[in-house]
């Protein structure tokens, strides 16, 4: 397993997409990247809003799960936005929705339509490029810095 760099990335998703949120989580925390997951990081009986604005400071990059759900969900909509206003790095990950579904449903604001968009199936060229902003190498281990 690889050790974690300072790098984390926050994953926004409907609750009816948790379980394949948490399979996205895994395989970034095995690129050496840390993960912001609510279900995971956010203790019972904590203030949720409080919780979902100190994670989006900490985190360098929002993961999207775009789900017909998803686009559905005002927390989704607030978390893309912190991601947005503080100019961060945001990748969507379409599932269930394609590009088209995304660009001519007009309920959707603009923003969503000028996003990174990829589909949950090339998930591992999103994972490939996050090895490398982490100082990952191919297979997954943290590169040794050379004196």
């Amino acid at each position: 397993m690889n050790q974690p760099t300072g790098h984390r990335v926050f994953l926004s998703h409907s609750s009816r997409d948790t379980w394949v949120a948490a399979r996205i989580a895994e395989k970034i925390r095995a690129c050496g990247a840390q993960t912001f997951l609510d279900e995971a990081d956010i203790p019972h009986g904590s203030n949720f809003d409080e919780e979902i604005t100190d994670a989006a400071k900490q985190c360098g990059e929002l993961l999207v799960l775009l789900t017909p759900w998803a686009v559905e969900r005002p927390y989704v909509w607030l978390e893309i936005g912190m991601f947005r206003y503080e100019k961060k790095r945001i990748v969507g990950v379409l599932y269930g929705l394609d590009k088209t579904d995304i660009s001519t449903d007009e309920r959707l604001p603009t923003l969503l339509k000028s996003l990174h968009l990829i589909n949950l199936n090339d998930v591992d060229q999103y994972l490939l490029q996050l090895a490398a902003r982490v100082g990952c190498g191919e297979d997954g281990a943290a590169e040794e810095s050379k004196s």
